[in-house]
């Protein structure tokens, strides 16, 4: 089982998973705000996320892949797509909901409460 921690506007969200759940998966299981659009196929970048420990649980990412990070804001050294990161090994990892990737959840869950707007 390996451990993720989800970290977006000041929260965190834990969850255990089997080896061979995706990032995205993992964020539906304990519904942490990362979005979707695209229903996890690799088509968008809404699941964009910084991986910010545990790298080298991941599989790596594919051509499919890098192609979609072409088009997501702020792509950094540690970005991956949530849908295409596969949970390899056993062990913790924490990873950051981008911005796009909030935008995205929010728009595509009307009724959820959007907590930067409500300051």
């Amino acid at each position: 089982m390996a451990t993720v921690r989800f970290n977006a506007h000041g929260r965190t969200w834990d969850v255990e998973v089997p080896v061979g759940t995706s990032v995205l998966g993992a964020a539906k299981q304990v519904e942490a705000p990362e979005g979707d659009a695209c229903g996890g196929v690799c088509g968008c970048s809404t699941c964009h996320v910084y991986v910010l420990k545990g790298r080298e649980l991941l599989s790596e990412a594919e051509e499919d892949e890098e192609d979609i990070m072409d088009k997501a804001f702020d792509v950094r050294a540690n970005s991956r797509l949530g849908c295409q990161a596969r949970i390899e090994k056993d062990g913790v990892l924490e990873v950051e909901i981008t911005r796009e990737s909030l935008d995205a959840y929010y728009n595509e869950h009307p009724q959820a409460v959007d907590p930067r707007k409500t300051r």
